[in-house]
């Protein structure tokens, strides 16, 4: 090849002379023809001209040999030009006296430049050779041999020329090498990563090299590398338990080393080229020691169940991995590994991520699996849910554990403590323990329920470091029946629930529930549950199941105490000292079965007593007030009933007789002290109803009048005022006129000015009870009557005080909860009518409807069963507070019915339902007396007055109170309903009794 020469100025040579030129012609010439001839003799590898200059006669470049059709330069400047026979080439390492570090440089210019096809370079080539080969002979023209046989040349190429030499000259001087070298060595770093070293010499080699069992960085295993240190990788076989790497290189040489390829032509000029491409080569080739291997296998898991049952079992999903090496084999058989997982926990929330587990972690178990490469293996599952709470793996493999293969194992493996892949919440248990907060209660109160909950399983989860939260529901269920409930697994079919509140609880604690209205009176109880479908849909997976307590749970149960009605009506209100006062009581509001409860435990026996207490004399009645301390005042006499449903008479025999001995004020006060069922009940000593008066003899009394308004009435609801005239001597003519003033908010005080309400004149011809007739309003607040009672002429005789004691009725809202007091005829005998009132107040829904039934009752135990209903009446539309009737039916049976009411919604959704045996709920059909009833003791009660002066007007005050406080006392629903149907109670009998006795005396 020709290389890149610098083109440098030509010397400039002085031309041979004349004459010479000439003989040198001629000498030429003759040795051309005599070549010719030679040459007709020769072998056909005889050299010839190359590539160069001729002049005059001279040739200065390259022969071409006939050989092998190199280029080829002469060697001795003295002999004869190599026209002969040319055999060769012959390497040779030396050549005269030319030194090894020559022959290198001549060999690496013979090989750079002296195949070249420029005549500039073959030219330099050859002046080059000839000041190596033939210094003498080069230089021995008194001039510089460059500048002598440069000469040759074209005047205008010699500088080019030269310059050429000059390079040649300067670039083998630097690079060629006497003795070229390649050799290879590796070094591994690890057990697949090291490299490869390239050191040759001269260090500008470069040349193909080739791994075995391993790769360059760009991932092929053959690369032309320089000299140098090159990364590869090695590349074992899978499963194989160690390998060898290989390395080989082949650099082509050619130019460098001590040597030539020699062209003899005997007895002429010997021809010198390169040594040949092919025998200048260099390899090398190395191989590691055995590299043992090992591997290192790693785990990821995913639990199976993010969510496991209590008593399932816990199931981990390994994923194995390698995250250096390859599975190792022996024999063609994968090595096996144990991994050992360990279950942490129970922990009350997602434990957090960290290298280790916490000092004292629980362990729930361990189990192991056999790895036999990468892959998905499952967990045995041996280790079962205990209790609620998180567990999470961790999984390992210990390398010490395994014997003669653990030098196959890189390193021990441990997986992260708490990762949430490898966690399973077993869900808890959220159970609750209550307790009704009121034991008894009255109806119309706010009940409430305090619940301790906990988990039942384990322990209460936590999310984000917060307790679960868990909605609770309470329903509040009333008993059927009058008696407590018995405890039970299944919510009696017959219960009503009345409310359903919700406690959120946000962990294990004490809970109070919000309140639900107590009914009209009877047995309620609590039931709690938890629903996963009203949780929150994120809380739903971390709770075991629905869960829910028993039905009847004693201390879950109040007792709304039915309340007791006692009315009562004194038969004369002017006793003379030493006469008989008496009285009529009836008793309503008992359960139908009071007096039979004799306790179970944990509710008291019924109480079954009824006292009727007469205490006086008094000076004034001004001292019967409400604030009367009975404690201290005189007590006349003291009489006792059964605690029962019924009419009762005081004062009609010689061992329950009231007998008042001295003049003044007397009141009866009937007390029940209460028990479990029922509440407590105290008539006012301020009732005007239950008074009589004992007056000194002789002794006129002057007139007053003394009033009882209505206490409480709901918005709409009748109300009204009564008026107890008393004294000897009452003007003809008198009148009494109610007025009331209202309703007015209870903090601004007692305000008459201008009255809503005005009665119509009501005459008052001798002493007795008037009423004001009933009135209503549409807003609450406090509506204050005042009494005024006129002569004939206009003037008034006495009149009331705004906002005195006991003229105040207190107007209430109607309640928002939907209630309903009944009421049902008590007694009928065979062959009447009987019917059912309801009295419905607060907010009644659009389309609510009202339906009565009746049971007759055949055993002594409360049934209101399919079996026992003998009537259900017509459909009641409800449009709004207010009493509604029932049909009447005429029962075809003696004996006990017991009434019940039912509210439902439009969409028969049940609002409401009576109790069976309610109070007042129970119609009584009598047979019907074939002989009239023995009337009572007419003659001892026409002797009741004093010498007669007082009996007529004691009479007619008493009969005149009897209507007026029958209205008053068995209220407005019943009269209303017995005025519709002209029905006389049995506790009415009585006083119907003493009006005939009354009207006999007036005829007389």
């Amino acid at each position: 090849m020709s290389g890149s020469l610098t083109q440098i100025p030509q010397p400039v040579a002085a031309p041979p002379p004349t004459r010479l030129r000439r003989w040198l012609s001629v000498f030429l010439a003759l040795l051309v023809l005599a070549g010719s001839f030679a040459l007709s003799t020769q072998p056909a590898h005889a050299a010839s001209e190359g590539v160069g200059y001729w002049s005059d006669g001279a040739f200065l470049g390259a022969y071409k040999t006939g050989v092998d059709g190199r280029q080829a330069y002469c060697a001795d400047l003295h002999a004869d030009p190599p026209y002969g026979s040319t055999a060769g080439p012959e390497r040779i390492t030396s050549l005269d006296s030319l030194s090894r570090q020559q022959l290198a440089e001549m060999n690496y210019v013979l090989d750079r430049w002296g195949q070249s096809g420029d005549a500039n370079v073959t030219a330099a080539v050859a002046l080059y050779v000839w000041s190596v080969a033939s210094p003498g002979m080069y230089n021995s023209h008194g001039m510089s041999g460059d500048d002598y046989y440069v000469a040759r040349t074209p005047a205008s190429e010699r500088g080019t020329i030269l310059a050429n030499l000059l390079t040649m000259r300067q670039q083998a001087a630097v690079n060629a090498v006497t003795d070229p070298s390649l050799s290879l060595a590796l070094d591994m770093a690890d057990q697949y990563n090291g490299s490869l070293t390239v050191n040759a010499h001269p260090a500008s080699l470069t040349g193909s090299a080739s791994l075995t069992n391993a790769v360059f960085s760009d991932g092929a295993s053959t690369r032309n590398l320089a000299v140098g240190t090159h990364p590869i990788t090695g590349t074992p076989a899978d499963g194989v338990p160690s390998y060898k790497i290989g390395a080989s290189m082949n650099i082509a040489a050619a130019g460098y080393g001590a040597a030539l390829d020699l062209y003899a032509t005997p007895g002429q000029q010997r021809l010198i080229a390169a040594v040949a491409g092919s025998s200048t080569g260099l390899s090398a080739q190395v191989e590691s020691p055995v590299i043992d291997l090992d591997f290192q296998p790693e785990i990821t898991t995913q639990v199976a169940s993010r969510y496991v049952a209590e008593g399932d079992p816990f199931v981990d999903g390994l994923t194995v991995s390698e995250s250096k090496g390859t599975w190792i084999h022996l024999d063609g058989n994968p090595i096996e590994v144990t991994a050992q997982g360990t279950l942490y926990g129970p922990f009350d929330e997602q434990p957090t991520e960290s290298d280790t587990p916490p000092a004292g972690a629980p362990i729930a178990g361990t189990e192991t699996v056999t790895l036999t490469g990468a892959g998905s293996y499952t967990s045995p599952g041996t280790i079962i849910a205990p209790e609620s709470g998180f567990y999470t793996w961790v999984w390992a493999i210990d390398k010490d554990a395994h014997a003669e293969i653990a030098k196959y194992l890189t390193d021990s493996f441990t997986d992260r403590f708490g990762q949430v892949a490898e966690t399973s919440a077993v869900p808890f248990q959220p159970v609750a323990v209550s307790e009704a907060d009121q034991h008894l209660a009255i109806p119309g109160d706010a009940l409430t329920d305090t619940i301790t909950v906990s988990s039942s399983n384990g322990a209460w989860l936590k999310k984000d470091g917060a307790h679960i939260p868990v909605v609770f529901e309470g329903t509040v269920y009333q008993v059927p029946g009058t008696l407590p409930p018995a405890q039970n697994t299944a919510i009696d079919g017959n219960a009503v629930p009345l409310g359903t509140v919700t406690v959120t609880a946000d962990g294990p604690g004490v809970y109070t529930s919000p309140s639900v209205v107590a009914p009209s009176g009877g047995f309620v109880t609590w039931v709690w549950e938890v629903k996963k479908a009203s949780q929150p849909e994120w809380v739903r997976d971390y709770i075991a199941a629905d869960w829910q307590d028993n039905y009847g749970i004693n201390v879950e149960t109040t007792s709304v105490r039915w309340p007791v009605t006692v009315t009562s009506l004194m038969r004369e209100y002017n006793v003379h000292p030493g006469g008989r006062a008496f009285d009529v009581v009836t008793v309503s509001g008992f359960p139908a079965n009071h007096g039979d409860f004799t306790g179970d435990g944990y509710w008291n026996a019924d109480l079954d007593e009824l006292r009727h207490t007469v205490y006086g004399p008094f000076a004034t009645d001004a001292e019967l007030a409400d604030d009367l301390d009975l404690t201290t005042a005189p007590v006349l006499a003291e009489l006792t009933t059964p605690a029962r449903n019924g009419v009762y008479k005081l004062g009609y025999t010689d061992d329950d007789k009231i007998v008042p001995t001295e003049p003044g004020f007397y009141v009866l006060v009937t007390t029940f002290e209460g028990d479990d069922r029922v509440q407590p009940y105290a008539s006012s000593p301020t009732d005007v109803l239950e008074r009589f008066y004992v007056p000194p003899a002789d002794t006129e009394v002057p007139v007053t009048v003394i009033t009882q308004a209505t206490p409480e009435a709901l918005v709409g609801e009748p109300f009204s005022d009564t008026a107890l005239v008393q004294g000897t001597t009452i003007p003809d003519g008198a009148y009494l006129v109610f007025r009331a003033y209202g309703p007015h908010p209870a903090e601004v005080g007692a305000v008459c000015e201008s009255p809503f309400y005005g009665s119509n004149e009501i005459p008052v011809t001798q002493a007795g009870i008037y009423h004001s007739g009933t009135t209503t309003v549409a807003d609450p607040g406090n509506v204050y009557w005042v009494e005024t009672l006129y002569a004939a002429d206009g003037d008034v005789i006495a009149e009331g005080k705004c906002g005195a004691p006991g003229e105040t009725t207190v107007i209430i809202e109607q309640p928002d909860d939907l209630l309903v007091k009944t009421n049902a005829v008590p007694t009928v005998v065979l062959g009447e009518p009987a019917h059912d009132v309801a009295t419905v107040t607060g907010t009644v829904p659009d389309g609510a409807r009202l339906v009565f039934e009746a049971y007759r009752q055949h055993t002594g135990e409360a049934l209101c069963t399919a079996e026992e209903l003998v009537f259900t009446s017509a459909v009641i539309n409800l449009d709004g507070p207010g009493e509604y009737a029932s049909d009447e039916v005429v029962f075809d049976e003696i004996g006990t019915y017991y009434w019940v009411e039912t509210v439902i919604d439009k969409d028969g959704l049940i609002l409401h339902r009576g109790l069976c045996s309610a109070p007042d709920e129970t119609t009584t059909v009598t047979p019907v007396l074939e002989t009239p009833e023995e009337p009572g003791k007419p003659g001892e009660l026409a002797q009741t007055g004093a010498d007669g002066n007082w009996w007529p007007l004691g009479l007619a005050g008493g009969l005149i109170a009897a209507v007026t406080g029958g209205m008053l006392l068995f209220g407005r629903r019943l009269a209303i309903a017995r005025e519709r149907n002209g029905y006389v109670r049995e506790e009415d009998e009585a006083f119907e009794e003493f009006k005939a006795q009354f009207e006999g005396a007036k005829e007389e």
